[in-house]
C-alpha cells in the first residue's frame, strides 16, 4: 500500500493522555511543517531530530516507524 508515515501515524491520534504514541501523533498533526508525504526513515528521523518539538520524541518515532515498516514497506 502506498501510504506515507504521516497518514499511518494519524491513526494513533485520540488515545489517552498517557499514551506516548497518541501524543506523538497529535504533536505531528499540529506541526504544519511536518513532511506529510515522506516515507523514508532517514528523512523523517532527521526532521524529528532537528526541527520537531519535544512532543515528538525520537524513541517513539523509532517504535512507530518499525510498525509502519512492517505493515507497509516490507509487505
Amino acid at each position: 500500500m502506498d501510504r506515507s508515515f504521516y497518514r499511518f501515524a494519524l491513526a494513533y491520534r485520540g488515545g489517552g493522555k498517557n499514551d506516548v504514541k497518541s501524543n506523538f501523533a497529535e504533536s505531528m498533526f499540529q506541526d504544519l511543517s511536518f513532511p506529510r508525504e515522506e516515507r523514508t526513515f532517514d528523512n523523517l528521523s532527521r526532521y524529528i531530530e532537528e526541527k520537531a518539538d519535544t512532543g515528538m520524541s525520537v524513541s517513539v518515532f523509532d517504535e512507530l516507524y518499525k510498525i509502519y515498516e512492517e505493515r507497509y514497506l516490507n509487505a
